[in-house]
């Protein structure tokens, strides 16, 4: 997840959950809703099923109105990000002069704000925990205001300890991904598989029941019925099986005639 502007200046300091910092948001600061333009917001695949869910579209229609896709530059994975308007400040969508009209959907990225995430490179068996970065903006005066925080109070204050917990196998296969040496490209149909069970979760369902997949997979009718009906499981169940096609995890599910996918 990134928060970037052309002005941003990040300092090279390190925080982790313990971290305390001083900062607070509200419409009285001189600067509101200025964070909320000539940005770049990564949506995460919680955020965008709680943006759909929100706005009554499918992913597809979603996707094709608010969204932009590029590679990621070190894992060669496919990323949405949030497309701005075409106005002179480059402004998110949902942002007006009073504030965010999607606030309680917002996504992950907003959420974190003014705090920016980082990860580590993957080791089998570490304790990632990741680490955490200020983003300060020059325009921000909500470091001026006297409210403090450790960084663990603020992730549960916005709401993102629950997003981090369902977005954490799609953060795995991308940190595992980044640690895959440079020669090493996955290939068309695994970037399509990872972007249609990470961002089009309403096609990775017609997928999983209007094609072969279960004659190769079979599952639990108890298990199909929730997949039908409950998008964030079926997030997870598709995020297990990448794992599974892409690093040949024996935990997860998997079929060997996609060994080359």
């Amino acid at each position: 997840m990134t928060h970037e502007t052309p002005t941003a200046e990040i300092p090279p300091v390190r925080l982790g959950k313990n971290s305390r910092f001083q900062f607070r948001c509200h419409p009285g600061v001189s600067c509101f809703t200025e964070c909320c333009r000539g940005i770049q917001i990564v949506l995460t695949p919680y955020d965008i099923i709680g943006l759909k869910t929100r706005l009554g579209l499918s992913s597809e229609e979603f996707l094709a109105i608010y969204t932009e896709v590029q590679l990621m530059e070190k894992t060669d994975l496919p990323m949405v990000t949030l497309k701005l308007l075409d106005d002179e400040r480059q402004s998110c969508p949902f942002v007006r002069e009073d504030g965010c009209i999607i606030y309680e959907d917002r996504p992950s990225t907003c959420r974190y704000y003014p705090l920016g995430v980082g990860s580590l490179m993957h080791k089998e068996g570490a304790d990632d925990a990741g680490f955490y970065f200020f983003v300060n903006e020059p325009h921000c005066k909500g470091f001026e205001e006297e409210k403090q925080w450790t960084v663990a109070e603020w992730r549960q204050d916005q709401g993102v300890d629950l997003r981090d917990e369902i977005n954490a196998q799609w953060t795995d296969l991308i940190v595992r991904k980044r640690s895959f040496p440079g020669v090493i490209q996955l290939t068309d149909k695994a970037k399509q598989l990872f972007f249609m069970v990470s961002y089009n979760i309403d096609n990775f369902r017609q997928f999983v029941f209007e094609s072969s997949f279960l004659d190769r997979y079979p599952i639990e009718a108890e298990t199909l019925d929730t997949l039908r009906r409950d998008d964030v499981a079926l997030l997870q169940f598709g995020l297990g099986w990448l794992k599974g096609i892409f690093f040949q995890q024996p935990d997860s599910v998997r079929d060997k005639a996609d060994d080359g996918v």
